[in-house]
């Protein structure tokens, strides 16, 4: 089986499937495990690199109007890996080269192989997806024993806050201008211990007001802003900080602003969002702590 990933959470499910020697090919964003560095790359982003967040999503909306992709793909580096399986996804334009640029490249491979794609929405289609690469790579029964790890590691983190107070979260996929987070995000954060006032599970995230920030009067704030390190996302914290009412939140008061590495935790619906659920727990005890006792009504 040769397997070429055009998704940096797919490349984590096949090695995480014990399959990295089948991957033959890779994204040009697919950079985990460290492993995959190796690998050839056969995408390229439109998009120039260290942008403010506010350029690159004027750019990406530009570019959007007049092609169906933010990325190039490289079709004789493919013909010459000869892939067996692509995986792929058609549910963000923006996070991998689109669906249709995948099928039409395909039509010029021979032998021709399985394009399979990868659109989950929420954690139980997450789930889904390790079954359908599992499958698709023969060793269905590892399938089930990642699902089944994954299971019980969630269901641990969600028992361990069950009883605890709800923290109210804002939490942040973008700076500028301000998304919400979506999709599988909202059930992270329940299972963390916490009440995201703006997402909403198994939809995408969507732009905001500040007013629906200062309005929810958030206990803590979370930041991930998609393919953003934290030190890329601490270079425009100021848009934040500069915002009016930003220093009477709760969480602003408190110290409760938690920044994520946007590409290893929750935006990859991967294994690896097990280890953003938990260390957003984390994030949110230590809110919940620093809350205590005078906290406000959760009315």
């Amino acid at each position: 089986m040769r397997i070429v990933s055009l998704l940096p959470s797919a490349t984590e499910i096949v090695y995480a499937l014990g399959l990295g020697d089948s991957l033959v090919g890779r994204s040009h964003e697919c950079d985990y495990p460290p492993a995959v560095q190796d690998k050839p790359v056969v995408t390229k982003s439109l998009i120039p690199s260290q942008l403010p967040s506010r350029d690159v999503d004027r750019l990406v909306s530009e570019i959007l109007r007049t092609h169906d992709t933010l990325y190039t793909l490289d079709v004789d580096l493919l013909q010459h890996l000869k892939p067996d399986l692509i995986l792929t996804q058609a549910l963000c334009t923006v996070c991998a080269v689109s669906h249709r640029t995948v099928l039409e490249a395909v039509q010029h491979l021979y032998p021709r192989p399985e394009v399979i794609n990868l659109e989950p929405t929420t954690l139980a289609e997450v789930m889904d997806t390790f079954m359908t690469v599992a499958e698709a790579a023969g060793v269905p029964a590892r399938g089930r024993r990642l699902v089944d790890i994954c299971h019980q590691q969630l269901k641990q983190i969600q028992a361990d806050n069950s009883l605890l107070p709800p923290v109210r979260v804002s939490f942040l996929e973008w700076i500028d201008p301000l998304f919400t987070c979506g999709h599988w995000i909202p059930e992270l954060v329940a299972l963390a211990g916490g009440i995201d006032g703006h997402g909403q599970a198994g939809t995408p995230s969507r732009r905001m007001h500040w007013q629906e920030v200062v309005d929810w009067q958030p206990e803590a704030i979370v930041i991930s802003c998609c393919g953003f390190s934290v030190q890329r996302t601490l270079q425009e914290m100021c848009l934040l900080q500069n915002r009016s009412g930003w220093e009477t939140l709760p969480a602003v008061r408190r110290g409760n602003v938690f920044i994520a590495d946007g590409s290893s935790f929750f935006s990859r619906p991967g294994p690896r969002l097990v280890d953003s659920a938990r260390w957003l727990s984390d994030k949110l005890s230590q809110a919940r702590n620093a809350l205590e006792p005078n906290r406000g009504s959760l009315s």
